[in-house]
């Protein structure tokens, strides 16, 4: 470059410089979008029987697959039917995200989706969810499970918690009357719900939705039984909203109709009023 003067300068170009930088950061950027990916994959882990049926190109025979999403409706499963000594813990998948902190290597015990079996009836598979499933892993949760099983005769009932804030209706009465169930199912299920449909504008969201669209798509008999509570913690009261569900049943699943007061308290947690001005 020539000045005024005449004196010719050498210009010094950051060009090149700048282009390997902005290659450098997006190679890191990449590089940390392919862990956070893969990180955020869910993970099935299964017992050694199921893991070598698996492998051999076999998928888990089932009749009746039961879903529940929740705090209230695992642990109505936990009260009413997991108490007996027929059902073994077969398997449990594992997420991570903003909410959910389980790892891959998180066992059977520590995970909040674990899958159970019947002893006598393998072909009924119960399991229950009480982690966070985020948008992005609900797709490949609801393929990664229903890759594994048998969907020749395949009834599925989904038990999902829900708050009574979120229920839009007109009459006011209804929805103070909570807890109350409503239901929701594919074209497939050509049975009698226990409970009225959920009515419009109301919607299903998060895993029981995932469900029951690729229940749609691949024609399978699914119903979702939403409970509205308006306690935010687990309550006996909200639990047992789920009782009429499990009569569609039949024999597939056995309930214990009074659970005692011990089994009772493990499962649900009392809810102290902190706002009492007399404490």
């Amino acid at each position: 470059m020539a000045t005024f003067f005449g004196e010719v300068l050498s210009v010094y170009s950051r060009a090149v410089d700048e282009d390997e930088e902005e290659l450098d950061e997006n190679e890191e950027d990449e590089e940390i979008h392919r862990e956070l990916e893969e990180k955020r994959q869910v993970h099935l882990q299964w017992s050694p029987e199921v893991s070598e049926s698996l492998k051999s190109g076999n998928k888990m025979p089932c009749s009746d697959f039961i879903l529940a999403v929740g705090h209230n409706a695992a642990r109505f499963l936990s009260v009413y039917v997991l108490t007996s000594e027929n059902w073994d813990a077969v398997g449990h998948a594992s997420v991570w995200n903003e909410r959910s902190r389980a790892g891959a290597g998180t066992s059977s015990e520590e995970s909040a989706c674990v899958f159970y079996r019947r002893k006598d009836d393998p072909s009924v598979v119960i399991c229950q969810v009480t982690c966070y499933v985020a948008e992005d892993q609900l797709f490949q949760w609801t393929e990664k499970v229903f890759d594994c099983l048998e969907h020749r005769q395949l009834n599925v009932t989904v038990l999902s918690d829900c708050s009574v804030a979120e229920y839009k209706t007109a009459d006011y009465l209804c929805s103070s009357s909570a807890p109350f169930l409503r239901s929701l199912h594919t074209a497939a299920f050509t049975a009698q719900p226990v409970c009225q449909s959920l009515e419009q504008p109301n919607i299903v969201t998060g895993l029981p939705a995932a469900v029951l669209n690729h229940c749609e798509v691949h024609r399978i008999a699914t119903v979702v039984y939403q409970c509205y509570s308006d306690v935010t913690g687990p309550d006996s009261v909200s639990m047992e909203t789920f009782k009429p569900a499990l009569t569609k049943l039949g024999k597939s699943i056995q309930s214990d109709p009074s659970p005692s007061t011990d089994v009772l308290r493990k499962f649900v947690r009392s809810t102290n009023i902190q706002s009492n001005l007399y404490i």
